[in-house]
């Protein structure tokens, strides 16, 4: 059978010893006898789960002890809302830089005055902007740090008079990122920490004096969140554990650095191909690809090779880069886990497609 190559841009690929570690626990979870996926959120086997996932965080990005780590659901699209409506009083700033962007920002607006700072939506989300200015009577100033639809990422988050939340789904983990200088990140597991199903939320408590008077559901509060140890309510059990197996691999190949330099390696390497391969050509920003999503598309006059294309993608056992269906195109994603054997694999087609 032909070895399959797995770009798709989510759920995405895992880690080898995260599945087979799960596929154990699954039948016999910490030798209790029960499988984890009908064990008590309550026993002391999956709390020491939880500690353990949460500290893999705090290692790998080398969290401030005045943060939270919670473990939620509800994906990062419940963060849309979730953030202003914890922390939006007045007024917040956001970019509009892609879909998820878009997203977020527009559930802001159910909450508050949202000023749109910068935008790349003039250009269809192929840049990220930066010169813009934030204004400092804002609550909060928010941002998208990779575009997984549009192929582009932020390569350097700029000064702010106010706390910076950002949204960190795509990239989160495959590379470091000082946290202190976040007042809230978060990330929908299933690119780079483990499977769809839990979301992640790295908090500073400095800001939940600073949260609106507005009714707080018990489920939107993330001051409650983290006074329960994100168990408030059954957390995302067999997600949550699967992440911590992930995570451990991510500490074991070096950690967050080790990680930016396999995927800069996988990056170069796909997009050298790309660059050289008279059929093929992108749209974006050359200062901002995107080292986790990169988008591509057939040049002008080689739009008659796609179904000879796709047929040798797949001979190859390449899946997932079909683009998204709003840009059309190619897109591979490759999040951590993804080997480089796989990009060689990509790259090979394409060459030998040209």
């Amino acid at each position: 059978m032909t070895k399959v190559h797995n770009f798709s841009a989510g759920p995405s690929i895992l880690a080898p010893s995260a599945f087979e570690k799960s596929i154990e626990d699954i039948r016999n979870f910490a030798g209790t006898g029960l499988s984890i996926l009908e064990i008590s959120h309550r026993s002391k086997q999956f709390e020491a789960v939880m500690d353990e996932t949460r500290q893999l965080v705090a290692d790998l990005l080398n969290v401030p002890s005045n943060y939270d780590i919670l473990f939620l659901g509800g994906g990062a699209s419940t963060q849309f809302y979730m953030v202003p409506h914890n922390f939006l009083r007045t007024a917040a700033a956001y970019t509009k830089t892609g879909v998820w962007a878009s997203g977020a920002l527009k559930e802001a607006k159910l909450y508050g005055d949202v000023k749109v700072v910068a935008s790349s939506e003039d250009a269809n989300f192929s840049y990220i902007p930066k010169d813009y200015t934030i204004p400092a009577d804002v609550d909060y100033f928010h941002c998208t740090s990779n575009n997984t639809i549009y192929g582009t990422q932020m390569k350097s988050y700029p000064e702010s008079p106010v706390p910076v939340f950002c949204d960190m789904s795509s990239d989160i983990f495959s590379k470091p990122v000082d946290v202190s200088k976040f007042g809230l990140i978060y990330a929908g597991a299933q690119k780079n920490m483990g499977p769809a199903g839990v979301t992640l939320v790295i908090v500073n408590k400095d800001l939940y004096s600073r949260r609106s008077d507005r009714p707080m559901p018990s489920m939107l509060d993330y001051k409650l969140h983290g006074e329960k140890g994100s168990m408030h309510n059954t957390p995302p059990v067999f997600p949550i554990l699967v992440s911590k197996y992930n995570l451990e691999w991510v500490k074991e190949q070096g950690g967050v650095k080790g990680m930016a330099a396999r995927n800069a390696a996988k990056s170069s390497l796909l997009y050298s191909a790309i660059d050289s391969n008279p059929h093929f050509t992108t749209k974006v920003a050359v200062e901002d690809r995107s080292d986790m999503n990169v988008c591509w598309v057939l040049a002008p006059g080689s739009e008659h090779l796609e179904e000879k294309f796709n047929t040798a993608c797949k001979e190859a056992g390449i899946s997932g880069i079909k683009g998204h269906r709003s840009t059309g195109g190619y897109r591979a994603s490759l999040y951590n886990a993804l080997p480089i054997e796989s990009v060689q694999a990509l790259v090979h087609v394409m060459e030998t497609f040209a």
